[in-house]
């Protein structure tokens, strides 16, 4: 028998209930804690099929509005974000009893389903059952979310306006002049360099004539667009006797309705969120609302084939230059030992619960804030591009706006293509663009033209920082070669 094969079965569709299971009664409903003793509930004690989901009374109809102590009529809650803790006190009698704790200890049931009919070998690696969603047809139908489901469902951000687009400023600050270097720097640079290259020799950077000092400049092009996205899903946890805020409280809101505002501006977040009003207790799938389920280590017999001596009894052990035949002192002599994993009940508890028995089921807003970064750069020299990134310079403007305006006049050609061909790639379906900021950035770059013994050669620098990239430097040397 698989070990996901249903145990029991009722009209929720469970599968038989074997004789003195001590699983709930065929009927769907399931008894308060430490109420049941195997027989059938008394008629009218559980809610039955024809009941709403969640539990409160009533002959198939929530409760009129104002019908509980403590919970506002519907419509009234105008919150943006999920009510406070203990705004909502859940009304008398509008939620099953059962569960909210573990069984208590020394409660752990027998298992009586269908187990192997030779013992199992010892596994101590056996892979446990793990959490499973409850079925779809057992969730509450929630107005403005019927497509969701235990999968993230992506939402197309509601229409608006589109921003005004901005105008180009009539005048820009006029750019400042980059500074420029001297050969003093220009050697410091390659010497810093040299010493971070154990077999590189530093004579060469302190002797070398310097013959010309080229300074250009490289153009660092970044657009941002952070953007705003939210996906709803069905989510669950141990139902523990927290406070469950369900349907009975007012209709729930639509998911773009509830207000989240990001820490900080360009920076990536991820928060989540119970959409108000879409709670419910829910008996546990898992377990059937026992708080336990068939051991995976033992399959329920509570007892497993000895791994020392195969089950066998006896172990061969070889004494005063002889073989022996002896009782196996880790079963002592049986051929099998008690479980440890469920300690000879063949029942451990249940990890979809907790052993709480009930879920509390309740649609999930997962909002999602994304800086989308894309950039270009405008470098003449041979020092390769990727280099520019990480080096500061001297940022020529900067301008931030739900929607910026393409940059039109700025002397290089290639940096005002480039800001219009990523600005009109930066749409987003699924998202509600927040801000755009964009940004250009002078970097220094210096090409150091030198002259050492017969070589001519150059290396280059770059960045406010003065670092060095000298792909030619005379002096370098390898296993064999002495540095002079």
């Amino acid at each position: 028998m698989s070990e996901k094969t249903p145990l029991l079965s009722g009209q929720g569709g469970y599968g038989p209930v074997p004789s003195g299971s001590g699983y709930p009664p065929q009927g769907g409903g399931y008894p308060p804690q430490g109420a049941y003793q195997g027989g059938p509930p008394p008629a009218g004690a559980y809610p039955g099929p024809g009941q709403p989901q969640g539990g409160y009374p009533g002959a198939g109809q929530p409760p009129p509005a104002g019908a509980f102590p403590g919970a506002p009529p519907a419509g009234q809650y105008q919150g943006g974000g999920p009510p406070p803790q203990g705004a909502y006190p859940p009304p008398q009698g509008a939620y099953p009893p059962q569960g909210g704790a573990p069984p208590p200890a020394g409660s752990v049931p027998k298992y009586s389903g269908d187990m192997p009919n030779d013992d199992v070998m010892d596994d101590p690696n056996a892979a446990e059952s793990q959490p499973t969603a409850p079925p779809m047809e057992k969730m509450d139908q929630i107005g403005g979310y019927s497509n969701v489901g235990f999968n993230a469902n992506v939402l197309p951000p509601p229409s608006y306006e589109d921003a005004t687009k901005q105008q180009p400023p009539a005048e820009r600050q006029a750019i400042q002049n980059v500074p420029t270097i001297t050969e003093q720097d220009a050697r410091e640079a390659l010497l810093n360099y040299v010493s971070q290259n154990c077999c590189y020799g530093k004579g060469a950077a302190e002797d070398l004539k310097f013959t010309d000092l080229k300074s250009t400049s490289a153009f660092h092009y970044t657009l941002e667009t952070f953007g705003e996205g939210r996906s709803t899903c069905w989510a669950y946890e141990p139902y523990t006797g927290q406070m469950i805020d369900g349907p009975q409280n007012g209709t729930a809101p639509g998911p773009w309705d509830i207000a989240a505002s990001p820490p900080s501006l360009f920076q990536d977040y991820v928060q989540h969120f119970e959409v108000p009003h879409t709670a419910s207790v829910k008996p546990c799938h898992d377990c059937f609302s026992s708080g336990y389920v068939r051991c995976h280590r033992c399959f329920g017999r509570g007892r497993v084939r000895c791994s020392s001596c195969n089950g066998s009894g006896h172990v061969t052990r070889y004494h005063n230059g002889e073989h022996r035949r002896e009782h196996c002192t880790w079963c002592h002599g049986d051929g099998r030992r008690q479980c440890y994993t469920c300690h000879g009940n063949g029942m451990v508890i249940c990890k979809t619960c907790g052993g709480n028995r009930n879920l509390k089921c309740y649609i999930k807003l997962t909002v999602t804030w994304k800086n989308h970064v894309n950039d270009h750069i405008v470098e003449r020299t041979p020092l390769p591009d990727h280099l520019i990134r990480n080096v500061s310079g001297q940022i020529a403007f900067e301008e931030s706006n739900q929607k910026v305006w393409p940059i039109n006049h700025f002397h290089e050609r290639e940096i005002n293509e480039a800001s219009m061909r990523l600005i009109q790639n930066h749409l987003f379906p699924t998202e509600r663009v927040l801000m755009q900021r964009q940004r250009v950035r002078i970097v220094p770059v210096t090409q150091c033209m030198y002259k050492w013994k017969n070589t001519e050669s150059d290396f280059y620098v770059y960045g406010f920082e003065h670092h060095c990239y000298a792909p030619n430097y005379p002096q370098t040397c390898c296993c064999g070669c002495s540095i002079l």
